[in-house]
């Protein structure tokens, strides 16, 4: 017996058996048939894989890249027979089901990786570094994995390598694949130039889900002299400890493995959690959904416990969810007020992100009114 998951074919009338890799958890598909580029053509692939049928790629890498491609573009076209969505709730249920559907179909093209997480194919590229940084020290056995996460390795690394440049850092940002990058940049220009409590600036703050450690370094960059900054995932707290230390700020942040809250209290604590109560489906979309809430609701109520006396809560949250009636304004003020929280500011921005202007999206009319607000939260006196 193994403590993985294997997948089996049948290949030259012989049984073989490899181990199956899937960031996102996903089982092993349960019907496998070998292609290449002289014997599948897109039609039958895409048959196949709907019916459920994983694809093991034995031809050349690049040709079997084009097959992902062109599967793409069948699923895309392909007319929608269902209702438009009565409302916008429906509409957000709708996106997730095609996204789901289309990362499931997708997900049947597999690629073959050896001991040294090398893949066995004519023109295949040099994963061995992508794959160490995701799945860890050399695997000394055979898998298999999708060539879509493949290529989801290959893109990481890639960002690891050239970082992404945040403003009020000082410098660029690396983020570790499953670690949210921080792509997004007006919540950052929210924590850069909302104003900070003084005591903060000598008494330390606290950041609450650091991930990357992108708000950290802000904080840090803005003088705070102590932030403990925490999360429960370790590639987060690995990927937080080399950008602190390559932004030169480590003297002045501390990580700490821990849910939510650090012990003791801080005259400022920021958050900035998943803005859409929804179930990921997938472990990179755990910094774009946080399932009931949980993140949001648990800041909210150990945030005055854990606030010195006239101390802020930092609350960044985009209003997309409410746009999509997911969470309603009186919803949210109210879980405030339950946690005996008050409003002392509220700062906003408009997005500029590209999905911002795509009129094609399915979500286009919610995101064009999406607004992203820094709540700054006090105790109720």
């Amino acid at each position: 017996m193994t403590d993985f998951p294997t997948l089996t074919w049948t290949e030259n009338h012989t049984e073989h058996t490899a181990r199956w890799r899937s960031e996102n958890g996903a089982p092993p598909p349960k019907r496998v048939v070998l292609a290449d580029d002289n014997t599948m053509n897109t039609d039958a692939a895409y048959r196949l894989a709907c019916e459920g049928t994983a694809l093991l790629w034995r031809g050349d890498f690049q040709n079997a890249r084009q097959m992902l491609q062109a599967l793409g573009r069948r699923i895309d076209k392909k007319p929608s027979k269902a209702q438009p969505p009565a409302n916008a709730k429906e509409a957000f249920h709708k996106h997730r089901q095609a996204q789901a559907q289309r990362a499931r179909i997708l997900g049947m093209v597999l690629i073959p990786l050896d001991e040294a997480f090398a893949i066995p194919l004519r023109r295949a590229p040099d994963v061995a570094a992508a794959c160490r940084e995701a799945y860890g020290s050399m695997p000394q056995q055979k898998s298999v994995v999708s060539l879509r996460e493949i290529l989801g390795l290959i893109g990481a690394h890639e960002w690891r390598k050239k970082g992404v440049d945040v403003p009020h850092t000082g410098g660029r940002i690396h983020p570790h694949y499953g670690v949210f990058s921080p792509a997004r940049g007006e919540y950052i220009e929210l924590v850069a130039t909302a104003p900070l409590p003084k005591a903060a600036l000598t008494d330390g703050a606290f950041d609450i889900g650091t991930g990357t450690g992108v708000l950290a370094a802000v904080l840090a960059r803005r003088g705070v002299q102590r932030i403990v900054a925490t999360d429960l995932s370790d590639t987060a707290l690995t990927c937080a400890a080399q950008n602190i230390e390559q932004l030169g700020v480590s003297a002045q942040v501390e990580l700490q493995k821990t849910d939510l809250f650090p012990q003791g209290q801080a005259p400022l604590i920021v958050c900035n959690p998943p803005w859409l109560p929804a179930k990921p489906n997938a472990a990179i979309e755990y910094a774009l959904y946080d399932e009931g809430s949980r993140m949001l609701k648990g800041f909210l109520n150990g945030l005055a416990e854990h606030l010195s006396e006239g101390g802020e809560g930092w609350l960044i949250l985009s209003d997309l969810a409410e746009h999509l009636e997911l969470r309603s304004r009186a919803e949210l003020l109210d879980w405030m007020a339950q946690a005996q929280l008050r409003v002392i500011d509220k700062h906003d921005i408009k997005p500029a992100h590209s999905k911002v202007f795509d009129k094609a999206d399915s979500l286009h009319r919610a995101r064009s009114k999406e607004i992203t607000s820094l709540w700054r939260l006090g105790r109720l006196v």
